[in-house]
């Protein structure tokens, strides 16, 4: 989806656990490994957005791991699964230079939501990913990967959240 607005735009990350291993994709784009993900579109809320984007993109059952949801609905009100982590990043990578934060640059808002899935067969998005991978804690580290510490950080914590009873 192209961007909405001038500055900023609001998407969705998808860090999706599978037998302690995390699925990260390589954006054609971007030109760097990434996690499920993409824009919230005008006509839709995060937590469909979120669905959207992991059907579109790999087609796995997903269960996400939202640590909290109020019991609040009622006519009017949905209640939405709260994200893990919430970041804004440049939208043109995560290698941009120190210039990110000037006024000119186009961001992204992030809601980073983990999730675990029941199997690990991905229906890749061949426009958007050339490959996927199911990573290890350890594979994290690898050079080859080149992934940003954000990255990183969100994969070791979705692998932690994931584990939990």
């Amino acid at each position: 989806m192209p961007h909405i607005h001038e500055r900023y735009d609001f998407v969705v990350s998808a860090f999706i656990v599978h037998r302690g291993k995390v699925l990260l994709v390589y954006h054609n784009s971007y030109d760097e490994w990434l996690p499920i993900g993409g824009h919230i579109e005008l006509d839709e809320d995060p937590e469909e957005a979120l669905y959207r984007e992991i059907r579109e993109e790999c087609g796995l059952k997903v269960r996400v791991l939202a640590s909290r949801r109020p019991r609040i609905a009622h006519r009017g009100v949905k209640p939405l699964p709260t994200p893990d982590f919430m970041d804004v990043h440049c939208a043109h990578g995560g290698r941009c230079s120190a210039s990110v934060h000037r006024k000119n640059r186009h961001r992204h808002i992030a809601f980073v939501y983990f999730g675990t899935a029941a199997g690990d067969r991905v229906k890749l998005h061949a426009r958007e990913h050339r490959e996927y991978r199911w990573l290890s804690r350890a594979d994290l580290g690898r050079p080859e990967f080149r992934l940003t510490r954000s990255i990183r950080f969100y994969c070791r914590e979705a692998l932690k959240r994931a584990a939990r009873p």
